[in-house]
């Protein structure tokens, strides 16, 4: 309907273009929308407003004579002039109905779209390190950039959806080393475990499964793996008065680094059984936990592949005059590009650094064809984006092909207190816990309910209620709530097969409540649409929490009755209703990846 209406605006502007009353290069970027007050006709354009200033009118003026010059539109009843210059449009009763046929014809589909059809975006999100469990926050990136996905593809974009691996780097080496001290510790080994090494459990189990495989073909003493490391950081007992430890003496960073060092000296190949070891395991439980979340990708990229890319990557940018020698590093002059400062890409021990490698995989994926690239990185990366935007137009493509999206942080709140949680100690809630205490259904709506800048304070409690103010709770058991209704009218012997609907006299749905619902349905496609486009699937999930609103709320009125065996029409045409509630409710829980039940 709101494709009629906006070809007939279209009609009126060039009509006035025609008539000099609008300049002949004018392009309209004005919005139809769907007004919340039903006073106020189904549809609201703003076009008057937008194109006042160049026709050099008053908004009410120019209002009048675009509706002078409107094409007659058989499903508009009338259009008027409201406010500062909106012209709000009003259907005729008929055409409220029509919302019906289309989700009754276009089932799963209804809501899709082909409005992006010719964009092929690629979505990386989480890539977290591989060198614990995925946390809570790693969780949001996950059920966001998922989401924003199943959004770009339903509005017909070809999407990729890539976890980017950091296989590479120092990280990994203080995961391997650390595995192979808990190695040493497990085969006998005296040695105070370092405080920047990997704390957890699962290091050990990685350790056991070496001994397991391999025995005690690495071992050393672990007096030569500590020879000339220097000395680990020391803390004071008491904290500092921000709360900070305070440090008396030693160094932790260099400390692992020493190790680092003498570990792959002592041991040579032998490291990378550890590293290897360490990488498979933690990636597997990755991928399954993701898996069990419902989050899939199309392609888990390599860091350790990029090699040649940085080479290449890095002799463009040296060809095209952006890299320069300084105090024996090679740096990269971003400054030019807006950044803050320049950048080192690589040190003078020849090693290239980890924005290096993010200028070769991003070169990696523009030379993949590519229309847009969406990054979902957490909101502590926010300082990455205006260098790796200038990498990408240093090297001569264009940055604003790469959409950079972040994701704060999450709060997690037990019985009114928050829970405390940390990486390097172990000490962490994993994503793991968070699903099995409140479930994938609840984790996946509650991390997309606010936009992806914005804190989440995840009240557990909440989450797990069987309450309204549950919204997942309450949106799936309106999903259920309609097939319950469908199973009481075969009870009550009341005629009606959702997959034969030609009995139902919709014309019967008469109420406010059912108008407004209509209305609610009808507006579904447009908000799937803007929540793509915006990257926002809160929009979706405010949506949902609406209409179930609507449908309990109609369902509770007071002396309804939606089953009456005396008014077999009137039920048949309420329970036609229902199902088409259901269907969207069960369309956009799917899009958030959260299940429709049929009982509760």
């Amino acid at each position: 309907m709101n494709t009629a209406i906006q070809a007939a605006l279209d009609h009126a502007v060039q009509s006035l273009q025609s008539e000099g009353i609008l300049p002949s290069e004018w392009k309209n970027s004005s919005t139809l929308t769907r007004t919340k007050d039903r006073s106020h006709g189904d549809f609201a354009s703003n076009i008057a407003m937008m194109a006042a200033k160049p026709a050099a009118m008053k908004p009410r003026d120019l209002a009048e004579k675009i509706l002078a010059n409107l094409p007659e539109v058989s499903e508009i009843s009338k259009a008027e002039i409201a406010g500062p210059g909106f012209i709000n449009f009003f259907l005729n009763a008929d055409q409220r109905f029509t919302v019906l046929e289309q989700i009754q014809a276009q089932k799963e589909q209804f809501g899709y779209s082909e409005v992006n059809a010719a964009k092929k975006i690629q979505v990386e999100f989480v890539s977290a390190n591989p060198t614990s469990s995925l946390h809570v926050g790693h969780g949001r990136g996950a059920a966001y950039g998922m989401t924003v996905a199943n959004l770009l593809e339903a509005t017909g974009a070809t999407v990729e959806r890539e976890y980017y691996v950091n296989d590479a780097g120092r990280q990994m080496d203080i995961l391997a080393t650390s595995t192979y001290l808990r190695y040493l510790q497990l085969l006998g080994q005296d040695l105070v475990f370092p405080k920047n090494a990997y704390q957890g459990n699962y290091v050990k189990e990685i350790a056991q499964s070496i001994i397991d495989q391999d025995g005690e073909a690495y071992l050393q003493d672990a007096v030569a793996v500590y020879n000339d490391v220097p000395a680990d950081v020391v803390y004071a007992e008491a904290l500092d008065a921000e709360g900070n430890k305070v440090v008396l003496s030693g160094d932790k960073e260099k400390h692992i680094d020493g190790l680092i060092h003498n570990s792959q000296q002592l041991i040579g190949q032998g490291y990378r059984v550890f590293h290897q070891a360490a990488l498979t395991a933690i990636l597997d439980d990755i991928k399954d936990d993701l898996g069990e979340f419902s989050v899939s990708f199309d392609q888990w990229f390599s860091e350790a592949s990029l090699s040649e890319k940085i080479d290449e990557a890095l002799a463009t940018l040296d060809q095209r005059g952006f890299l320069y020698e300084k105090d024996g590093n090679i740096w990269f002059k971003s400054t030019e590009f807006g950044d803050e400062k320049d950048r080192v890409v690589k040190r003078r021990n020849g090693q290239t650094t980890y924005f290096a490698s993010d200028i070769a995989y991003h070169l990696n994926k523009l030379q993949r064809g590519f229309t847009e690239l969406i990054d979902i990185w957490g909101s502590d990366h926010h300082g990455y984006i205006a260098r790796v935007k200038a990498a990408i137009d240093a090297m001569g493509y264009d940055s604003s092909k790469l959409t950079v999206l972040l994701v704060q942080f999450v709060s997690l709140w037990r019985g009114g207190e928050m829970v405390q949680m940390s990486s390097r100690s172990g000490q962490y809630v994993t994503l793991r816990d968070l699903r099995k205490e409140v479930g994938n259904d609840a984790a996946r709506f509650y991390y997309v309910m606010r936009k992806s800048e914005q804190h989440i304070d995840f009240d557990l409690d909440l989450a797990v209620s069987q309450s309204k103010d549950n919204a997942v709770y309450y949106i799936q058991y309106a999903h259920a709530r309609v097939n319950r209704m469908v199973n009481k009218a075969a009870e009550k012997n009341i005629p009606f097969n959702r997959n034969d609907l030609s009995r139902c006299d919709v014309t019967l749905l008469t109420l406010d409540a059912e108008a407004e619902i209509l209305a609610k349905l009808a507006a579904y496609p447009e908000i799937v649409i803007r929540a793509a486009n915006s990257y926002e699937p809160h929009q979706v999930g405010n949506y949902l929490k609406e209409l179930a609103a609507l449908f309990h709320g109609w369902y509770n009125l007071d002396n309804l009755k939606i089953l009456d065996d005396q008014n077999v029409s009137l039920s048949q045409s309420r329970l036609l209703l229902s199902i088409n509630i259901q269907q969207v409710l069960k369309n956009g829980l799917t899009l958030l990846g959260v299940s429709a039940p049929f009982e509760m």
